[in-house]
């Protein structure tokens, strides 16, 4: 039975394209059949976070609206055999999803082509493509910054997860939350410049998934086209896979929480950008 996974926030820019491309190639990676649909409509980016932009010939709305099959949308991707991508329409507008359509493509995913985790990027806030792609989730994954904002926002995808989505109008239980703290700096929180950890989950009050250290390697991999979940020896590529681990059930101690330590060295003579 295939699991939906929403991964959302009420914010833009906190990193969810991103985080939705490094998760579903680390789920991948572990030997799950998993794909990443982008529901974000005439604004699609996940095809450029995962180098397959110059590969779309049919998208998600094709498929909706029968002007094309699910394999003939559906990107392979070429570094992770068991990873697939649902590209978004840039020529379409948001009133292009329809709640039908989308449960169609999603029972098709699950059902005829076995999909064991299908990832839905979802846009940011609460227009309709956002709305649709929590609509059926099994579980979601909430991106938040560190910030008052950022954070605030996020609570407002709280309620509406816990009041709007399709499992629970049927009364077939709640969605399972998760927290993904992003752009996280620890020596800018020891400065009171942005807010901790513990600040963030005593307000939202949802389990935390991972924390993803603020990185260069971030926007390295996203202008290259490889999720970030590849680049092993980064930071914030180890954060991402210790956070797909947790997802999956294992005890994964949290990293990049606590400002480092520099040695007398580092301290004299400063830190190797």
């Amino acid at each position: 039975m295939a699991k939906i996974v929403v991964v959302t926030s009420g914010k833009g820019g906190v990193g969810k394209t991103t985080s939705s491309a490094a998760i579903g190639t680390a789920i991948a990676l572990r030997g799950f059949k998993t794909v990443i649909i982008d529901f974000d409509v005439g604004l699609r980016n996940l095809d450029l976070v995962l180098g397959c932009e110059r590969r779309v010939v049919y998208d998600f709305v094709n498929v909706i609206h029968n002007e094309a099959t699910l394999n003939q949308a559906l990107i392979k991707d070429k570094r992770v055999d068991s990873l697939y991508i649902l590209p978004a329409s840039q020529t379409r507008d948001k009133d292009a999803l329809t709640e039908a359509g989308v449960k169609k493509v999603l029972d098709d995913l699950a059902n005829e082509h076995k999909f064991d985790y299908i990832i839905c990027d979802s846009p940011a806030g609460i227009e309709k493509g956002a709305m649709l792609a929590m609509y059926y989730a099994d579980e979601a994954i909430v991106v938040t910054n560190p910030e008052v904002s950022s954070v605030r926002d996020s609570d407002r995808i709280l309620g509406i997860l816990s009041s709007k989505a399709h499992k629970v109008e049927k009364g077939e239980g709640k969605i399972k939350e998760y927290l993904l703290l992003t752009r996280y700096a620890p020596e800018r929180v020891a400065k009171g410049e942005m807010l901790s950890v513990e600040d963030v989950k005593d307000i939202l009050s949802i389990p935390l998934l991972g924390v993803i250290p603020e990185s260069k390697a971030v926007l390295k991999a996203s202008n290259s086209g490889v999720p970030v979940s590849l680049d092993k020896e980064s930071d914030a590529g180890q954060a991402y896979l210790d956070a797909v681990a947790r997802f999956l059930g294992e005890d994964v101690p949290h990293r990049f929480i606590e400002e480092e330590k520099k040695g007398f060295l580092q301290r004299l003579f400063g830190r190797k950008a």
